[in-house]
């Protein structure tokens, strides 16, 4: 049936106006972003089944072009909006960083993170680079691996970080694999990072092994 057709109090739309946008499902919200359906399936049965294809909200998130193209009724159009309200999220969360201290707003870290690279599909290493308030100065992915590593030079690291004048930065990886346990890698690479920091007194407040759905501190594990 038709939504147009459904009673008003539980279409997609009118149900986000009048009780708010955290009381929808995941289904419910993409179809508001898809606005129509497909031949014979209106649009909350087609966000069914695109989350049940991709695997969770996250997994559709994380999809390329070509992946997000090959499913009935998505196209270019669709996936440029997508990615446009992901980058807003992604700016919004960095915002807290950015006018305040970041340490004080752990939960938008992580969740910056998540979305920023938790579902990439190759290992990326990235980079905040902090003021002496801990304010965001600005974020780079500093390098690009494998689906089972990346190579990370420290001297490369310290050099942006006296380049944007940081006094602290925080650090994290993703792991295609979705497994948020560190790997004695991980901590060697911290530790020898750390080291190389507090020569010119540059502070490592965090580091952050992300996957789509979790991001492990080793600072709250005590390993920093």
């Amino acid at each position: 049936m038709s939504i147009a057709h459904w009673p008003e109090a539980e279409r997609p739309r009118e149900k986000l106006l009048r009780q708010g946008a955290a009381t929808l499902n995941d289904s419910e919200l993409l179809a508001i972003f898809l606005r129509t359906g497909v031949k014979g399936i209106n649009a909350v049965e087609l966000a069914r089944s695109l989350l049940q294809e991709f695997g969770s909200l996250t997994g559709l998130l994380g999809a390329s072009l070509e992946q997000f193209k090959a499913k009935p009724g998505l196209g270019e159009a669709k996936y440029a909006q997508l990615m446009a309200c992901m980058e807003l999220a992604r700016r919004a969360l960095s915002e807290p960083m950015r006018l305040g201290d970041a340490l004080s707003s752990p939960r938008q870290v992580r969740d910056y993170l998540r979305l920023s690279i938790g579902r990439r599909d190759v290992e990326t290493f990235v980079v905040i680079f902090l003021s002496a308030q801990n304010r965001l100065i600005e974020v780079e992915e500093v390098f690009k691996g494998t689906l089972t590593e990346t190579r990370v030079y420290p001297r490369e690291v310290l050099r942006r970080a006296l380049q944007h004048n940081a006094a602290a930065l925080i650090v994290a990886h993703n792991h295609p694999s979705g497994v948020s346990e560190p790997s004695n890698a991980d901590r060697i690479l911290t530790d020898t990072l750390k080291r190389a920091l507090e020569l010119v007194d540059i502070r490592l407040l965090d580091h952050f092994v992300v996957t789509g759905g979790h991001a492990e501190s080793f600072a709250e594990r005590g390993w920093l």
